[in-house]
């Protein structure tokens, strides 16, 4: 089926999962990352238009971790101010043990965030359904997407129209990295991801 001109597109931003891939192909300790900025570059480099630009992040409660309640709610208020829409979902934090080889047991604490790949999913669902883009252009990794992807090719033929799911991920030539299944994939390499840091560092002075 032959594409539309122009072919429109909506970023769907998975914060957490953007954050750990860049830390793992990059070596960033915190989300640098303009979300703004790096939508408009994918879409301009795949020769889409950018429509909207929505992001999804976990947020831990302040008295769990006030340093990254800081920081979300500060680079989150940014992006509204650039027209992202931001959703956010409570981040929870775990004690989890470890065996270690000796016998002993190590405890650390992990944050878990529930939800937000189920309403990424979700709202690339709805908004195909509402032939608000052609091309869902998601910055994620994370394999549970795998079902929204083959929903959106059968969302297709029913509305008898060329639609596409992308997903972009930071890459490491070093590293063997994958994008998610069922899906376009656009590696982000380290000169495009570094050509779109966010000038500003919401993390509070200490």
């Amino acid at each position: 089926m032959q594409s539309p001109s122009p072919i429109r597109a909506i970023a769907f931003v998975d914060g957490q999962n953007l954050f750990h891939a860049a830390k793992a192909a990059f070596g960033y300790h915190y989300p640098n990352y303009s979300v703004t900025k790096l939508a408009q570059a994918v879409c301009a480099q795949q020769g889409w238009e950018l429509e909207a630009t929505r992001f999804y992040t976990g947020v831990p409660d302040a008295k769990d971790n006030a340093f990254w309640n800081h920081f979300w709610i500060a680079k989150g208020a940014q992006m509204g101010r650039e027209g992202v829409h931001v959703i956010t979902r409570p981040l929870r934090y775990r004690t989890k043990s470890l065996r270690l080889p000796d016998g002993k047991f190590h405890k650390f604490v992990v944050g878990t965030e529930k939800g937000i790949d189920i309403r990424i999913a979700l709202d690339v669902i709805r908004f195909a359904h509402k032939r608000a883009y052609d091309v869902a252009l998601v910055f994620s990794q994370d394999q549970d997407l795998v079902e929204a992807a083959t929903e959106l090719r059968r969302i297709g033929r029913e509305q008898n129209r060329w639609l596409k799911i992308a997903s972009a991920y930071p890459d490491n030539s070093r590293r063997k990295t994958r994008g998610i299944e069922k899906t376009d994939w656009i590696p982000l390499s380290r000169e495009l991801y570094d050509d779109c840091l966010d000038p500003r560092d919401y993390r509070p002075k200490t």
